[in-house]
């Protein structure tokens, strides 16, 4: 197993950009940055979490981290890299640049976790099964999911997941036609269609979530004629929201964030069929009075909560004045 050397160096949230950039002049590959900078809106955004890390006040310091491979790292080599960033001294103050050397295994952290992830059953009668796993014997009447998330979110194991699971089963009629908002490993829709949706659409914003989404369905022996996957931002861009077309479908399902269901209460009806469902989760509790506010603000009648440790669904339906 190759072994690589760690060094991380203490300097100031101004030199970052330009200690970085000349780190990857001279090969450096994989720089960590730390620091307490507080995340733009854009950021927060984009993160797929619902409470965000508290940060210490900004003191204006920041930790770069670099590896270089055991077997070519000497003292020569470091000296010269930390030769070239002490002459940017020039341009920006670089601090202290104290710098600590430690040493790791290469890990293969993208597949590891696999090992600790084993059939289970999301509700009493729905099976996950990793696809790289298999069982002798499968409970009787159990519908089994064959699923590999990749790095997309979607295991089936969150509280989230398996809210959505339990009212999909409760509210899903046969040839139900369904919207999987921000799809992940397309879990959801991918049930969905096995519970017998006729059709189903999913969309995320993330390109390898929607790779993942189909190769998980072709595991699962999904008709691709029954299930499209598309790439796009269903808030935002109202071309795209036309695009997977008007008062259609009979569930919306979006297994998100309060942040992102409170927006999108307010244009998903656009795609509704006019007694349309809408499920959504992924809502800390602590901001579950917020999302019931949109929802009902923007037209939808609350039909059920249901709640999981600190996570809370809405099962809603279009109120038919609001169409």
């Amino acid at each position: 197993m190759k072994r690589w050397n760690k060094y991380t160096l203490e300097t100031t949230t101004e030199a970052v950009e330009l200690i970085s950039y000349t780190l990857s002049e001279l090969g450096i590959e994989g720089i960590e940055i730390e620091d307490k900078i507080p995340l733009s809106e854009d950021d927060k955004r984009k993160m797929f979490i619902d409470i965000l890390p508290e940060l210490e006040p900004d003191d204006g310091k920041a930790y770069i981290s670099f590896y270089i491979d055991e077997g070519l790292d000497d003292s020569d080599n470091i000296g010269r890299i930390l030769t070239e960033i002490s002459r940017l001294s020039d341009f920006v103050s670089l601090g202290s640049l104290n710098c600590e050397k430690s040493s790791t295994a290469d890990e293969d952290w993208v597949n590891n976790w696999k090992a600790y992830w084993k059939p289970f059953m999301a509700d009493e009668k729905i099976m996950i099964m990793p696809t790289w796993e298999t069982l002798a014997e499968v409970p009787t009447d159990t519908l089994v999911v064959r699923l590999d998330p990749g790095t997309s979110f979607g295991t089936g194991m969150h509280h989230t997941t398996r809210l959505c699971i339990g009212q999909l089963k409760k509210l899903l009629r046969r040839g139900h036609r369904l919207l999987d908002i921000g799809c992940g490993s397309g879990i959801l829709s991918i049930i969905g269609l096995l519970l017998g949706a006729g059709e189903a659409v999913a969309t995320d914003i993330d390109v390898h979530a929607i790779a993942t989404a189909v190769e998980n369905a072709k595991v699962n022996e999904i008709p691709m004629d029954r299930y499209t996957v598309i790439c796009g931002d269903v808030i935002s861009d109202a071309a795209f929201r036309q695009s997977l077309g008007g008062h259609k479908y009979d569930i919306v399902v979006a297994n998100i964030l309060a942040d992102v269901i409170i927006p999108l209460s307010a244009v998903i009806k656009e795609n509704m069929s006019p007694d349309g469902l809408f499920i959504s989760s992924g809502i800390i509790d602590t901001k579950a009075a917020e999302v019931e506010a949109a929802l009902i603000n923007n037209g939808f009648e609350i039909l059920e909560v249901t709640k999981s440790g600190e996570w809370v669904s809405f099962s809603c339906q279009v109120r038919a004045s609001m169409v």
